[in-house]
């Protein structure tokens, strides 16, 4: 179990933010005093109990002048969407260009980053960020799906399932009391831009096989499920994010490795087992007869639920399940699919808005042509 205070920040020291100043203003800087920022007036009893920011005053000369500066970070509280370090570096990222192109607004001068060490460093000239991240060899576990749709099943495709099964029971069984962690993933499952609306929101509308008021009817429904599942924050795991076949790189046997984790480091598990458990339906749709995939989909839930001992997941499925087959059939993520099995899917999806738990023994059902 991971404590729920796991979140910190690194102090400035009046030495460093010496140092930052003055490669930033391009003059000697000497600090004078740092405090926190009152206005005028503040000696008051300030109503507002909580904010975002905790801006400090830095008193100064910069070249020999004297100068007031504001430095300022956003708090690192959870809930708000300010959890993660990603999201106070989007705050302050954001704030650069936002104060500049504002009439009248208090003028930003940079924004940086304070690094473990306690240096403070500049990054306002970022135009794009990116990642350096090492090459891992392996086949992507989507072309093991693919050559089943014409080759028999092996014991390895078996296996493979199976670990991968054992794999997210293992990762699903580290576990944090925050409470605000899930209900922003479930807030996010609904709401977010990669997530239910914005995926709606990005198909083409009008778009014959879902129309305006079957979005609006998912919609809706999504938020009844929202209401229903925030307060089971007993579940919240650490999780992957976006646990699919594309994602998933197999060498020799059952040996593998994961790449691209996203949407924050703690969430539902359920959104993991639906991301792979969503593809072996997805292949079955286009198989002729649904196997072998129908087989690896039992063969891997059944795995994670006697490894976690999670029977509460079925409760949870359908939401993700669902946000996961409309990804599938978007015209835009998979241009090739002939619109039959994007009917299907999208009628799998609402299949799974309405059913209140997911029952392993319906897949055949769940399969079949509406």
């Amino acid at each position: 179990m991971i404590p729920s205070n796991g979140s910190r920040s690194a102090g400035i020291d009046r030495d460093q933010l010496a140092r930052y100043l003055a490669s930033v203003l391009g003059a000697g800087v000497e600090v004078l005093d740092l405090r926190p920022l009152k206005a005028k007036g503040d000696e008051a009893d300030d109503p507002k109990g909580f904010g975002y920011g905790v801006p400090f005053e830095v008193e100064c000369t910069v070249g020999g002048v004297s100068r007031s500066l504001v430095v300022s970070r956003t708090r690192p509280v959870q809930g708000f969407g300010h959890d993660y370090p990603a999201d106070r570096a989007w705050q302050a990222l954001y704030g650069h260009a936002a104060y500049n192109s504002f009439p009248r607004h208090a003028r930003s001068l940079d924004v940086g980053i304070v690094r473990d060490s306690g240096e403070l460093v500049s990054v306002s000239d970022a135009a794009e960020f990116f990642q350096l991240v090492e090459k891992v060899d392996g086949i992507l576990y989507w072309q093991d799906l693919e050559r089943l749709l014409e080759a028999p099943l092996r014991e390895l495709d078996v296996a493979r399932a199976e670990a991968l099964g054992r794999f997210l029971a293992e990762v699903h069984a580290v576990k944090r009391d925050e409470p605000t962690l899930y209900q922003r993933r479930i807030r996010e499952l609904v709401g977010h831009g990669e997530c239910l609306m914005g995926v709606l929101d990005s198909y083409p509308h009008p778009y014959p096989w879902l129309r305006p008021e079957v979005c609006e009817d998912i919609e809706r429904t999504a938020v009844s499920w929202r209401w229903r599942l925030r307060n089971r924050a007993h579940r919240l795991s650490r999780t992957h994010g976006d646990f699919h076949p594309w994602n998933l790189l197999f060498r020799e046997g059952a040996d593998f490795s994961v790449l691209d984790r996203s949407r924050g480091e703690w969430g539902e598990p359920a959104d993991d087992v639906a991301a792979l458990g969503v593809n072996y339906l997805f292949y079955g749709l286009r198989s002729r007869t649904a196997e072998p995939f129908r087989f690896l989909f039992c063969t891997f839930l059944e795995t994670y639920l006697r490894e976690s001992h999670d029977r509460e997941i079925l409760d949870v499925l359908p939401l993700f399940m669902a946000f996961r087959a409309l990804v599938i059939a978007h015209p835009l993520w998979y241009p090739e699919l002939p619109d039959p099995l994007r009917v299907r899917l999208i009628h799998f999806a609402r299949r799974m808005m309405i059913d209140s738990q997911f029952d392993p023994g319906d897949v055949r059902t769940l399969l079949e042509t509406p």
